[in-house]
């Protein structure tokens, strides 16, 4: 049986404008000033206070809404809004007697630095990877067919520089896209071709194959480059998995020998195209959000303004109110233009409220992760770093641990040690013998240490960092270590073995 009933609820709802702080403070500085472009594109009320604009370009302003108003008094037009919307506009806000100063927004303050920073970006402009071999390409004398072939191939080689594209694939690109009809011996032979370009080893399908071109490209009466390329052809994978016991046994060689011939192969670069890497993105630029200085001991936090231009309230919006308000306020067309007209205000005043709520929000945060691992900044050693969460950040701010994370995740630091994402301050703790808290980054630093002093020749098992750990008073499991050394990108032992 159906029954009516009554109940409360209490519900939390994100204001609008809580979703366009919490949008604009997963904006790194980087790309904050394309998005103030956006907004300023999007709405007219809002420009950049330092474009002031004289009063004359406004004053046929008004004149042109009255002109739109009588066109179309005759039209049947149906209003989003009430007509009560209409009636009862209140502008009173808008145009009282204070309002003639430039209602204009500076986003410096005092916790900038004094020194006039540039506000635009570097971007190098430099050849890409893919931009090098065509430009090598034109160099041979291929007729237009086989030029469009191997422009097809190089734009299948990878950042890396390898065809990775199966042969059948491309024939069949070139079939479907170009309406050229190949094979794969043409294809083959445009490909021996390309692998003669700079840099050595392009266009290989797999890293023997690259290696080997490299080492083919090298005096062919070097001894040691002889050796490598029996070794890579004949042992690969031994080579691979470090077993030289094996290879030295099997080609006779002698621990010279074998340490020249290791010496030649590890000098050679896997990655072909690593030194053309699309440099042109921004995201291949860290631009600093915080910088901390150590004045004499104390610890001085600014936030960069480079991408933060001064925002205001358009002026000649503005002055369509104050026509508005001096007139008779009885033309319909007026009426429904001067509520477009408070809407886009309204809109600037909430996005520039934004901006200066993301900046104290950022500098909050900032200031409370400085003040946290203020060892740190004061000396650069990770291993006076504190445990540090995000909850404990939030605590000290009063902010959510959900908005913190934000600020941590895309956000960094520049300091006189260098420049750091503020997700890297933050590590959960381990206990110590003495039943201290210590961070895991610290854990992470000594056994970073540890590996880098070991003896190349016989290195140290996770087992042995282990107890070399619990030596120092870690308590700290096995797998543990091996974790940690993952999580640094340090391979297990038998791969750090050097001749």
């Amino acid at each position: 049986m159906l029954k009516q009933t009554q109940q409360q609820k209490l519900l939390q709802k994100l204001s609008p404008q809580q979703i366009q702080l919490m949008k604009l403070l997963q904006v790194p500085t980087v790309n904050l000033e394309e998005r103030i472009k956006e907004e300023l594109e999007e709405n007219p009320a809002l420009e950049y206070g330092e474009d002031e604009q004289h009063e004359d370009e406004f004053k046929d302003t008004p004149d042109e809404y009255e002109a739109s108003g009588e066109e179309g008094e005759g039209e049947d037009f149906e209003p989003d809004g009430s007509e009560n919307e209409y009636d009862n506009i209140d502008i009173s806000e808008y145009v009282s007697d204070g309002d003639d100063d430039i209602a204009d927004y500076k986003l410096r303050n005092d916790n900038y630095p004094d020194q006039d920073e540039n506000k635009t970006i570097p971007v190098k402009v430099e050849t890409s990877f893919h931009e090098h071999l065509l430009e090598q390409l034109g160099m041979l004398e291929l007729e237009e067919r086989q030029g469009v072939i191997a422009e097809q191939i190089i734009g299948s080689i990878d950042d890396d520089g390898y065809l990775r594209r199966e042969i059948s694939a491309i024939v069949d690109d070139l079939s479907f896209s170009q309406n050229i009809d190949t094979d794969e011996e043409e294809i083959r032979g445009l490909i021996k071709k390309i692998q003669e370009f700079d840099p050595a080893g392009v266009c290989c399908a797999d890293l023997k194959e690259c290696l080997l071109l490299q080492l083919h490209r090298k005096a062919s009466d070097d001894p040691g480059v002889i050796t490598a390329i029996s070794i890579l052809e004949n042992y690969f994978d031994e080579f691979t998995k470090k077993h030289y016991e094996k290879i030295q046994k099997s080609l006779n060689l002698s621990d010279e020998d074998l340490k020249e011939s290791i010496s030649q192969i590890i000098r050679l670069n896997p990655r072909p195209g690593s030194n053309y890497a699309n440099l042109n993105k921004a995201e291949s630029y860290v631009l600093p959000d915080f910088f901390i200085f150590n004045n004499n001991g104390k610890l001085e936090l600014t936030l960069n303004s480079k991408n933060a231009p001064d925002l205001r309230i358009s002026e000649g919006y503005r002055e369509m109110l104050k026509e508005y308000d001096r007139g008779d306020k009885k033309d319909r067309r007026q009426k429904e233009a001067v509520l477009f007209i408070k809407q886009k205000i309204d809109a600037a005043k909430w996005f520039i409220d934004a901006i200066k709520q993301r900046q104290h929000t950022l500098l909050s945060t900032m200031e409370a992760i400085m003040n946290y691992q203020h060892d740190f900044f004061i000396t650069g050693d990770e291993t006076s770093m504190r445990p540090m969460i995000l909850k404990d950040i939030a605590d000290i701010t009063s902010l959510d641990i959900s908005t913190v994370s934000r600020v941590a995740n895309s956000k960094y630091v520049q300091t006189e040690f260098g420049t750091f994402r503020l997700k890297f301050f933050f590590s959960e703790s381990l206990s110590t013998d003495s039943g201290e808290e210590v961070s895991t980054r610290e854990v992470k630093k000594i056994l970073s240490d540890l590996i880098a002093g070991e003896h190349k020749r016989k290195p140290l098992s996770d087992e042995n960092l282990t107890k070399m750990l619990q030596d120092k008073g870690y308590n700290i499991a096995r797998r543990t270590v091996a974790k940690y050394r993952e999580q640094l990108n340090i391979p297990v032992a038998r791969l750090r073995k050097e001749l």
